[in-house]
C-alpha cells in the first residue's frame, strides 16, 4: 500500500481517479490546488471546490485545500503576457502542468510523505531500463500527454496516471454508478484563468493594445485591427472584414503580424501563405533522454488533438530543427512541437517537446 497525494479539480476525471487508487488498497488524499484569485474574474474555483468536498465524502478520503495563486502569476502568467507582448501565442496549461502541479504540487506531496502523486491526466507511464517513458492512453481521443511534454525524469517518476487504460465513458460510467454530483460535469476548457469572459477583455487589462493596418500580401488596406495580441496564425473569425466589394467570396485568415510596423497580414483561403515546410524550437525538453542521433524521423503534433505529422528531425544542440513530409498548416510560434515514436511493444512514447520560436514557409 502507497500514500498517494491526488491533484483534485472538482472534475469527474481526477474524481475517479481517486476511487480507483482507493480501491487499489492505496491511502489516498485529496489536494484541491488553487492557482488564481483574483475577483474581477469569472472563476469556477468555489463551485469546483466544493465538488471536490461532496466527492472526497462520498469516496471517504481526506481533503485539503492548498493556495498556489503567488507561483501561478509568477511562474505561468508572467510568461504568458511576455509572449503576447511579443506578438506569440502561448500554452499556458503546459506550463502549468511543468511548474505548479508537477512542481510546488509533488514537493507539497512529499513534505507530507507521499509515495507517489496521482492525476486525472489520460496518459500512460512505462518503466523500462531505468528509464520512465510518458507514453499516450488507451483512450487516444482524450490524450493528454501534448500537455505533459515539459515534464522531466524525475517528475515522471512520482507520478500515478490511474485512467492510462480506462476510456472517458467508462470514467462517466464508474462516476454514475458511486452517484458522484460531478458525474455528468462538462469537461474544463480553454485558459483556466479567463474562465467564460472575454479573452480580449481579459488581456487589455493587462496588456496595452494598439490599432492598426489590416493588410493583404500585395500591399491592400482591407481594415483595421484592434492589437497584434489579440490574432493568432490561421484565424478565420473576429476579423470584421468580410463582405468587402473586392473581396472574392471566401473567407479570410490571418497569416502574419509585423510587429515593428503593427500590421495584421490576411489572405483569402487557404492558400500556400498559410502553410509551412519547417520549424526550429527553443530549449528542447527530452522526457526519456536526448537522443544520440544527430537526426531522425518521427511524429509529431502542432497542436493538440492534431493527428500524428511524420517528420525529420535535426538535434541542433539544445534547439531542434523539424522538416514536415507534408505542409503544415498555421504552425504558430509561441504553441509547442510535441514528438512522438513508436515503441515495439505497440506503445506511442512522448519523446518530449518545446516552444515554437520559428516557422520557415
Amino acid at each position: 500500500m502507497a500514500r498517494i497525494v491526488v491533484g483534485v479539480s472538482g472534475g469527474v476525471d481526477s474524481s475517479v481517479a481517486a476511487y480507483l487508487l482507493k480501491q487499489q488498497g492505496h491511502e489516498v488524499i485529496g489536494l484541491f490546488m488553487i492557482n488564481w484569485e483574483e475577483d474581477s474574474v469569472n472563476c469556477t474555483a468555489e463551485q469546483d471546490y466544493e465538488d471536490v468536498k461532496r466527492v472526497c465524502n462520498a469516496i471517504g478520503i481526506p481533503y485539503y485545500s492548498v493556495n498556489y495563486a503567488k507561483e501561478y502569476y509568477d511562474r505561468v502568467f508572467k510568461y504568458f503576457l511576455d509572449e503576447y507582448k511579443k506578438g506569440r501565442t502561448p500554452n499556458p496549461d503546459v506550463l502549468c502542468n511543468r511548474e505548479i502541479k508537477f512542481g510546488p504540487f509533488l514537493e507539497f506531496a512529499k513534505k507530507i510523505g507521499a509515495d507517489y502523486i496521482a492525476t486525472g491526466h489520460y496518459c500512460k507511464k512505462i518503466e523500462k531500463d531505468g528509464k520512465y517513458y510518458l507514453c499516450k492512453a488507451k483512450d487516444l481521443n482524450k490524450d493528454q500527454s501534448y500537455f505533459l511534454n515539459q515534464l522531466s525524469q524525475e517528475q515522471l517518476k512520482s507520478v500515478l496516471f490511474p485512467l492510462e487504460d480506462i476510456e472517458k465513458p467508462k470514467v462517466r460510467e464508474i462516476a454514475t454508478k458511486l452517484g458522484l454530483v460531478n458525474a455528468n460535469k462538462k469537461d474544463s476548457t480553454g485558459i483556466c484563468f479567463i474562465g467564460e469572459r472575454n479573452f480580449k477583455k481579459f488581456l487589455s487589462e493587462y496588456l496595452p493594445a494598439k490599432k492598426g493596418k489590416i493588410m493583404t500580401l500585395d500591399g491592400r488596406v482591407v481594415g483595421t485591427h484592434d492589437g497584434l495580441m489579440y490574432y493568432t496564425l490561421g484565424q478565420r473569425r473576429g476579423l470584421g472584414i468580410g463582405g468587402r466589394s473586392d473581396s472574392n467570396g471566401e473567407r479570410w485568415f490571418v497569416i502574419s503580424k509585423d510587429l515593428q510596423n503593427n500590421i495584421l497580414y490576411v489572405s483569402q483561403g487557404e492558400g500556400e501563405e498559410l502553410f509551412s515546410s519547417s520549424m526550429i524550437s527553443e530549449k528542447f525538453n527530452w522526457i526519456p533522454e536526448k537522443p544520440q542521433e544527430t537526426e531522425f524521423d518521427c511524429y509529431a503534433k502542432f497542436r493538440y488533438r492534431q493527428p500524428d505529422q511524420k517528420v525529420h528531425v535535426k538535434v541542433l544542440g539544445d534547439n531542434i530543427e523539424v522538416t514536415f513530409y507534408e505542409k503544415q498548416r498555421a504552425v504558430t510560434p509561441g504553441q509547442y512541437v510535441v514528438l512522438y515514436n513508436n515503441l515495439s511493444d505497440g506503445n506511442s512514447v512522448c519523446l518530449g517537446g518545446a516552444v515554437i520560436d520559428k516557422v520557415f514557409k
